[in-house]
């Protein structure tokens, strides 16, 4: 195969869904095992939004939201800190490889009001639940938390809500044909030229975030292997257009399933992988079974379909270029951060009274691994069932 041959099939097409989620499920468990927690997000941008706060002048190590998940040191000291500056540059640099990066405004201002609202209500829903379609979802069920399945019901429910919402006049955006040159009819040379450019944009970048992993390797060897596991991360989501609102959205408006067997097949080998390494002694990340799991996840499917994106999803399309997800991406920093300031009121009705349920040590560990393998292979068959109700459909209208 040629370097040409390689680069067409590697780097430009887009990947399967199935095998990327699948590998992400094994790099998820690896990772959890390796550095003591799980690949998340939210916590970390509601630090951001901690860190922004005493640039204000506020106190926020006082608020009793960070003392639960900490605000010590910067995001360049903080294993979730690196790991998602890892996952930014790779996610840009598949996309730069793939010149698929491109500076892309919304057809319509609407859009970045909703992807603005959208975003927060999303943010703090993740937040309230103690974590986004990540930790309290893929890495979260894995981790054999209760809360977690709560929170992808409430999500699959509150992703219908929203699908409803957006189909309100007032929410739809107005068709709009693009008049401009497309660049399907830019001359040859100039494409030539640009993927050229974007391909060494890329190479740069990925020296730099060697030599950062390599600077952090220094200091210590999870936060090294952090950052390379955020360039793995992004660089997959990339290039597998992996995306939770898809999954969710798709089974309310077209039954489509690749991504949501993807990554329910994900969580089943992350299940197997984090079994092993709680196994090996590892602990896992256990939340409060409470009505802030519920709310949260309903919250979050409402905000996920009204943004237009997960936090996976705008991480990338943020990186290739989208403006829209930019202002979704500081939506969901606003609405961790919201509360983080309201904590003593919402942690203290829907959190903290309610106990953290571990299904390992309440069902024992085999019943716990074997209960979890039957609620996502359960989670399939429903996945399946609803396919097959718009195929009937489909079928009906012809």
């Amino acid at each position: 195969m040629s370097l040409a041959e390689f680069r067409a099939q590697y780097l430009v097409r887009f990947w399967s869904p199935i095998p990327a989620l699948l590998a992400l499920g094994v790099a998820s468990a690896y990772y959890f095992a390796i550095t003591g927690t799980f690949w998340a997000v939210t916590g970390e941008f509601t630090r951001w939004g901690g860190h922004i706060a005493a640039l204000l002048g506020f106190s926020p190590q006082q608020w009793s939201y960070f003392q639960l998940i900490g605000l010590n040191g910067s995001p360049l000291e903080r294993i979730d800190g690196v790991m998602i500056i890892g996952m930014f540059a790779g996610a840009l640099c598949a996309a730069l490889w793939a010149g698929n990066v491109q500076l892309r405004w919304p057809t319509s201002r609407r859009r970045l009001a909703q992807g603005l609202i959208g975003g927060i209500i999303a943010g703090f829903g993740a937040r309230l639940a103690m974590g986004c379609n990540l930790a309290a979802f893929f890495t979260g069920i894995p981790m054999f938390s209760l809360h977690a399945w709560a929170f992808m019901l409430t999500t699959v429910i509150g992703a219908w809500i929203g699908v409803k919402l957006c189909l309100l006049p007032f929410l739809r955006t107005p068709l709009r044909l693009d008049t401009a040159p497309s660049s399907l009819f830019a001359d040859t040379a100039s494409l030539a030229r640009r993927a050229r450019l974007q391909n060494r944009l890329g190479l740069l970048i990925a020296v730099l975030v060697l030599g950062f992993a390599a600077w952090r390797f220094e200091t210590s060897l999870v936060l090294g292997l952090a950052v390379l596991f955020g360039v793995f991360f992004g660089a997959v989501i990339e290039r597998g257009q992996i995306c939770f609102t898809s999954a969710a959205r798709d089974l309310w408006t077209t039954g489509r399933t690749r991504i949501a067997y993807g990554i329910l097949l994900g969580m089943v080998v992350a299940c197997l992988g984090t079994f092993g390494a709680i196994a090996l002694g590892a602990t896992p990340k256990i939340f409060w079974m409470g009505p802030n799991a519920a709310l949260g996840g309903l919250l979050f499917g409402i905000g996920i379909v009204l943004a237009g994106g997960c936090e996976t999803g705008w991480m990338y399309r943020a990186m290739e270029g989208q403006v829209h997800f930019w202002i979704v991406g500081i939506g969901n920093v606003i609405g961790g951060t919201l509360v983080a300031i309201f904590w003593d009121e919402l942690g203290g009705t829907l959190a903290l009274p309610y106990p953290k349920i571990n299904l390992l040590e309440y069902l024992g560990a085999g019943t716990g691994l074997l209960l979890s393998l039957a609620g996502l292979m359960l989670a399939m068959l429903l996945v399946y069932l609803n396919a097959r109700r718009f195929a009937v459909r489909e079928g009906l209208a012809r």
